[in-house]
């Protein structure tokens, strides 16, 4: 394969992982990963270093409209920041010395969970009372849900969230995703967050957690631009595109159908893990 023929490749499938994670809200690393690997015979860590790099991308751009409209509460995700960047770092040199097929495996069984999590219904809940610990950090906040008008809620069980977050920053520093599923379960299944908050303040927090593990791969020369170049303008066209399309089509019916795509790459890097292909 020439190298003209490889990043057209390379290319065009990220694109494509672009538009299913914009669909699915996994993000593009779920793709670009089992494409590079398993269709393209990059070396894992070399894939997890491009998908970091397009999770950077992709994270800076959306977090700017959502903190623009005030919906993250930038408190909180500076702060849970703390343990997801240590968890990077720490996933990240795991990454550098575990065997490929290892990672593989785990990342099948991430793809898993993120699929199953994303079909899950997802209920806004809205709690007043903060524990003594979140008042002290300042951490309560509102959100706008209409014009002019804007919704109080507190915050639960910080210790909790907050070592959730250390485990979701390890994910994705090890297997090069966003993690936003673990993200979004510290925040609003035991922090208490409401989804709507849970989730963009989520997805404002991925490009740190991600340029904290890239430096890692930067340093063991995982990070290669040939390939990071293509993955990042690939994903972030794809994510545009994705985008408007949600805007029209059934979102529900969309995240069925994509969950079943990432369960089917799931299944095949989990097996060329177990056989020792990656």
């Amino acid at each position: 394969m020439t190298i003209l023929s490889f990043t057209i490749i390379l290319f065009l499938g990220a694109v494509t992982a672009g538009i299913i994670g914009s669909l699915s809200g996994l993000g593009g690393g779920i793709v670009v990963i089992p494409l590079l690997t398993i269709l393209l015979g990059v070396d894992l860590h070399y894939a997890i270093g491009a998908a970091l790099v397009s999770v950077i991308a992709t994270s800076s751009g959306s977090a700017a409209a959502y903190v623009r409209e005030g919906i993250t509460n930038m408190r909180l995700g500076m702060f849970l920041e703390i343990a997801t960047t240590a968890g990077a770092v720490a996933g990240a040199l795991i990454a550098t010395v575990a065997p490929s097929s290892y990672i593989a495996v785990i990342f099948g069984g991430a793809l898993i969970f993120s699929a199953v999590n994303s079909l899950r219904k997802k209920e806004e809940h809205v709690v007043k009372e903060s524990s003594s610990l979140a008042l002290k950090l300042k951490l309560p906040s509102t959100y706008p849900v209409k014009k002019g008008e804007e919704v109080a809620y507190g915050t639960k069980n910080v210790i909790g969230g907050f070592s959730m977050m250390g485990l979701a920053g390890m994910m994705s520093g090890l297997l090069g995703i966003g993690s936003g599923a673990f993200k979004v379960i510290a925040m609003d299944t035991i922090m208490r967050i409401p989804f709507k908050v849970s989730t963009t303040t989520s997805n404002f927090m991925m490009g740190v957690t991600a340029l904290a593990s890239s430096v890692i791969y930067i340093q063991k020369g995982y990070i290669e631009p040939g390939i990071c170049l293509p993955v990042m303008i690939g994903v972030l066209i794809g994510a545009m595109i994705g985008s408007k399309i949600l805007m029209v089509a059934d979102p529900k019916k969309l995240r069925v159908f994509f969950a079943f795509i990432i369960l089917f790459l799931a299944i095949n890097m989990i097996y060329n893990g177990i056989k020792g292909n990656i």
